[in-house]
């Protein structure tokens, strides 16, 4: 009898039946739902041949943090979504300095080329050629995996490194906020990209509230909403200045 009502309320639309498929469903947005915002600004460099409105350094930001969090997980094991998401979204990062790269070749004037291996650190992430980068990012992983693993069973240590791995995912936004208050424009940007930014860590900071992940997720999230609502007000600002200046 028991089993009978236990299927009857079920069957009518108890919560516990469709929790496991928002969850499921909550963890897929969060694996992919961070790349989402890039691929119109993809399409737009594909389109435009034109790199002006991104920020490589995006790429830069991106990729360590995600990097140093993968290295966290070894330390203090989260939410595989949050680790899965950080390897998608170091695809997502190496996709667009191939692109960016691929156009700035293209499209460069003077012959003159800078190398990771010149380690000239004036032209840090401004090297010619993708490979550069790729061989930055070995490095990066080589020495990262060396420092966690002689310190891993250190508790400062990797409270240390998952401190540092989303504070500098909190500064994702700061590189495009510079470069359009340098440009004073934001010409070239995606607007779709900005919005689908901001839903995205709106989304992911509820999402670390909700399952409790580390304290330094949350605070992550609620920086980049912040910046991200600076970078929203410089769109406003700068396209009313252009539509002035222009119109």
């Amino acid at each position: 009898m028991d089993i009978e009502m236990e299927m009857k309320m079920n069957s009518d639309g108890d919560p516990t039946t469709s929790w496991p498929l928002l969850s499921w469903l909550a963890s897929c947005i969060m694996v992919f739902g961070g790349v989402v915002p890039y691929v119109p600004q993809y399409q737009e460099i594909l389109r435009t041949s034109n790199t002006e409105g991104f920020s490589t350094r995006v790429c830069l930001v991106l990729l360590v943090a995600n990097i140093l969090r993968i290295f966290f997980w070894f330390g203090k094991q989260f939410e595989s979504p949050l680790l899965f998401q950080s390897m998608v979204m170091i695809l997502t990062m190496l996709a667009m300095l191939r692109l960016c790269c691929s156009v700035q070749t293209a499209n460069r004037v003077s012959a003159k080329q800078h190398y990771f291996t010149d380690l000239d650190l004036r032209y840090f992430w401004s090297w010619a050629r993708f490979e550069d980068y790729l061989l930055f990012c070995f490095s990066f992983t080589v020495l990262s995996a060396l420092i966690t693993f002689l310190f891993l069973d250190s508790v400062l240590f990797v409270e240390g490194l998952g401190s540092l791995a989303v504070l500098t995912e909190a500064m994702l936004g700061l590189p495009q906020l510079l470069q359009n208050f340098q440009n004073k424009s934001t010409r070239g940007m995606s607007i779709k990209m900005v919005l689908l930014w901001t839903g995205g860590d709106l989304f992911k900071t509820t999402y670390f509230l909700v399952n409790e992940a580390p304290s330094q997720f949350w605070l992550c999230g609620i920086t980049q909403i912040c910046i991200d609502i600076a970078i929203l007000l410089q769109v406003s600002v700068y396209g009313q200045e252009t539509h002035t200046k222009y119109g």
